[in-house]
């Protein structure tokens, strides 16, 4: 083990070897003398699925792995007790099993600096095409003169004095509510893990969970997917809604109940949604949720600009580079493997070998 070794998640590539993301700088790590890494390129790109399942023994000759997509598992976690960090580029993490790789020594870290404008830009930018009816609106002119007049058919729906609810007023969510201020929007919130005077700090009222339904014209959902936020938005939840409200999701799919969704939207008890998730990622072609003209889908990559991709993948190489150097990272998800022998020792290991 001469040098620390780097796994890098094959999406980072095309499949002629050419880079998929040309903003990120790889000479950060080519710049290490006692660093080197490779690609694990013979998985599906960009896809979740049980075929980007990372198999054991692919990481067992690295220290740390940057993941994009593709799946850790439990068997990857045991595939090397060398592999000391999984570097996720994005702040969502249900794609690796954290309790795994808490038992492994693994330390799990995520890119909140990165995600954080991009992210919140992103959701403004669903809400302005939903609520405005930016879509309709592009097919109308697609239609040429016929169909021009039928603008008077498709009024927006304008944001000032409007409440604008937030699920979640984390990371993202906060950078959310500073970009939105200059649209005069009122601003609820539900987080309960966000203090009240944090959120006061921010302008956002703090709500119970039924009521921020129930109060919002429009509804963003902006928490973490996890056990306890799984179908968060479903049936009864969405009937609590105005007919007039939308909801825009732009943090994980299966956070709403796809099929309740549907049948709220076909029903007229909302009157559209703005998706950059969905509950199947990709979706299948016969999915009912697409064939709805009063959502607006942006296939998971609506914040994925060049800066998004930069500056996250600067963060994964600089929690790789604290722990080559024996330093504990920034945005550890799993902060009880701190405690754990065989992170430390291979910690205490990489100080005595590089720092």
């Amino acid at each position: 083990m001469d040098k620390f070794r780097v796994a890098l998640s094959g999406d980072f590539i095309k499949p002629d070897g050419s880079p998929a993301f040309p903003a990120i700088d790889l000479g950060l790590l080519a710049a290490e003398a006692n660093l080197e890494f490779a690609y694990l390129d013979d998985y599906p790109k960009f896809d979740v699925g049980e075929d980007a399942v990372l198999r054991p023994g692919d990481l067992a000759d690295f220290d740390a792995f940057i993941m994009y997509t593709q799946r850790f598992t439990r068997a990857s976690a045991r595939a090397g007790s060398r592999l000391a960090l999984v570097a996720r580029l994005g702040v969502g993490y249900d794609t690796v099993d954290v309790r795994a790789c808490s038992e492994a020594g693994i330390a799990l870290t995520i890119t909140p600096l990165g995600v954080r404008r991009p992210v919140a830009a992103a959701l403004v930018a669903l809400i302005l095409a939903v609520t405005g009816k930016l879509l309709t609106k592009d097919r109308l002119t697609r239609g040429g003169p016929a169909r021009w007049v039928e603008q008077i058919d498709h009024m927006g729906f304008g944001l000032t004095g409007r409440t604008l609810g937030m699920l979640g007023v984390g990371n993202v969510g906060a950078e959310a509510v500073r970009l939105i201020k200059p649209f005069e929007m009122e601003v609820i919130g539900h987080d309960p893990y966000v203090e009240p005077a944090r959120l006061a700090a921010l302008g956002v009222r703090a709500v119970g969970l039924e009521e921020v339904f129930r109060l919002a014209d429009v509804l963003a959902v902006c928490c973490p997917l996890n056990a306890e936020t799984h179908h968060l938005v479903d049936a009864k939840r969405l009937a609590l809604m105005k007919p007039t409200a939308y909801l825009v999701n732009i943090a994980r799919g299966p956070i709403v109940d796809q099929d309740a969704l549907v049948a709220a939207l076909r029903a007229g008890r909302l009157a559209g949604a703005g998706l950059d998730v969905l509950e199947r990622e990709p979706p299948r072609p016969d999915e009912p949720i697409l064939e709805l003209d009063n959502v607006v889908f942006s296939a998971h990559a609506l914040a994925a600009t060049d800066q998004l991709m930069a500056d996250c993948f600067a963060e994964n190489v600089r929690a790789a580079l604290d722990v080559m150097n024996g330093r504990e990272p920034r945005a550890i998800v799993n902060r009880d493997v701190l405690e754990n022998d065989h992170w430390r020792k291979k910690l205490a290991g990489y100080r005595e070998r590089f720092a």
